[in-house]
C-alpha cells in the first residue's frame, strides 16, 4: 500500500484533465529553520514546488520564526480556505490536533507525528533504516576508525536517527568509535550553526573523520567544519552532497517531498485518505544518496555493500533497531 502511495506521484501528474482533479487550495507551515534550511524543511518545500510545476496549481506557505505561531498559522490557513494543510515537523502535533478538530472539513497532514484524527494524515519515516546505510558507509569510509553524530534537539526521533547510524558503523566495524553530542534541548537546537560546528570540531579533535548530522540548520555548521577540516560530512533528509561537494560522504535522504507532493495530489485527484503512513527503505521513503558530488568517495566495496545492506533491510535478514519503540539503543 506505501509502495503505491508513493508512486501516486508520477501517476497523478499523468491526470492532467481538468474534470478529473478537485478545486483546491494547498498550503505547507514550515517547522523553525525555514523553507531554505537545504534539510528538513527545504525537502517539503522542493514537494510544494514539484506540485506547482505539474499542475499549475499555486499553494501558499509560512514560515515559522517561534513556536507560539504554529497554532495561528494553522488556524488562518484553514480559516481563509486552505485545504489541504500539511504541518511539517512534529513539533506542529499540539497544534494541529486543536486546529482540526475546529475545522473538521479540511484535510490536514503531518510529518513525523501522529495526530489520531478522522481528517489528519499521520506521515512519519523510518529514518533508523537510512541511517543505517550511511552508518555502513561512514565505517568504510573511515581511516581512524572513528565517527561522529551530531543531533539537533534532543528527541527520541534523533535519537532515532543516532540509534540506526551506530548500528550501521558497529556491525560494519565492531572495534569503531562512535562519537554523539545534542545541540539543544529546545527548538533553538534546529538554528545554530556555529555550535553545530563547535561540536563537529570537538569531535574531529577526537579522531573523528566522518560526521553524520541530524540538526536541521544547524547542521550546515557541521558540514563547514568538517570540510574546513578537511574530513569527510554526512548530510541529511535532503540531498546535502553539494553543500561541500567532494567533503560530503553522502546523505540521508528523507523523502518529505515525496510526502507532501502526494498529499496535495491525493487532495486533487480526490483520492485523499487520513491515517498513519510510514516510509522506509521497502517504500523509498528514505535512502542514501549517490551523485556527480559524492561518486569519487564510494568505493565499488562500499557500494556493493550499501546495495546488499539495503536489499537485506528490506527483505528483514537486517532488523535495525528503532529507537522510537524501545526509547532505549543497544548498541
Amino acid at each position: 500500500m506505501m509502495k503505491q502511495v508513493i508512486l501516486g506521484v508520477a501517476a497523478a501528474a499523468l491526470l492532467t484533465g481538468s474534470a478529473l482533479a478537485e478545486d483546491i487550495q494547498p498550503a505547507v507551515v514550515y517547522d523553525l529553520g525555514g523553507k531554505f534550511d537545504k534539510s528538513f524543511n527545504e525537502a517539503a518545500y522542493t514537494g510544494a514546488e514539484r506540485f506547482k510545476e505539474e499542475t499549475g496549481i499555486d499553494y501558499r506557505d509560512f514560515e515559522i520564526q517561534n513556536d507560539s505561531q504554529r497554532e495561528q498559522a494553522l488556524r488562518n490557513f484553514a480559516r481563509r480556505g486552505a485545504n489541504p494543510v500539511i504541518a511539517i515537523g512534529f513539533s506542529h502535533a499540539n497544534a494541529l490536533e486543536k486546529v482540526a478538530q475546529e475545522f473538521p472539513e479540511t484535510k490536514f497532514a503531518i510529518v513525523d507525528m501522529v495526530v489520531d484524527l478522522p481528517n489528519v494524515r499521520s506521515i512519519v519515516f523510518k529514518e533508523h533504516e537510512g541511517s543505517y546505510l550511511v552508518g555502513l558507509l561512514a565505517a568504510m569510509a573511515s581511516e581512524t576508525g572513528k565517527v561522529g553524530f551530531v543531533g539537533g534537539m534532543d528527541i527520541p526521533l534523533i535519537r532515532k536517527f543516532a540509534c540506526g547510524y551506530k548500528q550501521g558503523v558497529l556491525e560494519t566495524k565492531a572495534d569503531a568509535e562512535v562519537f554523539q553530542n545534542m545541540t539543544g534541548t529546545t527548538g533553538a537546537a534546529w538554528t545554530d550553526p556555529v555550535k553545530g560546528g563547535e561540536l563537529a570540531k570537538s569531535q574531529i579533535d577526537r579522531g573523528a573523520d566522518v560526521i553524520y548530522h541530524a540538526a536541521g540548520g544547524t547542521g550546515l555548521g557541521v558540514l563547514q567544519a568538517a570540510a574546513d577540516a578537511g574530513k569527510l560530512g554526512i548530510g541529511v533528509d535532503s540531498n546535502q552532497n553539494a553543500v561541500h561537494p567532494g567533503q560530503v560522504l553522502t546523505s540521508m535522504v528523507k523523502r518529505v517531498d515525496v510526502a507532501v507532493a502526494t498529499a496535495f495530489n491525493d487532495a486533487r485527484e480526490g483520492k485523499w485518505t487520513s491515517g498513519f503512513y510510514s516510509l522506509g527503505l521497502a517504500e523509498d521513503g528514505v535512502d542514501w544518496a549517490l551523485d556527480e558530488h559524492n561518486e569519487a568517495l564510494i568505493t565499488p566495496e562500499m557500494k556493493a555493500a550499501v546495495d546488499q545492506a539495503k536489499a537485506d533491510i528490506i527483505a528483514g535478514k537486517i532488523e535495525v533497531h528503532d529507537y522510537m519503540a524501545t526509547q532505549d539503543c543497544p548498541f
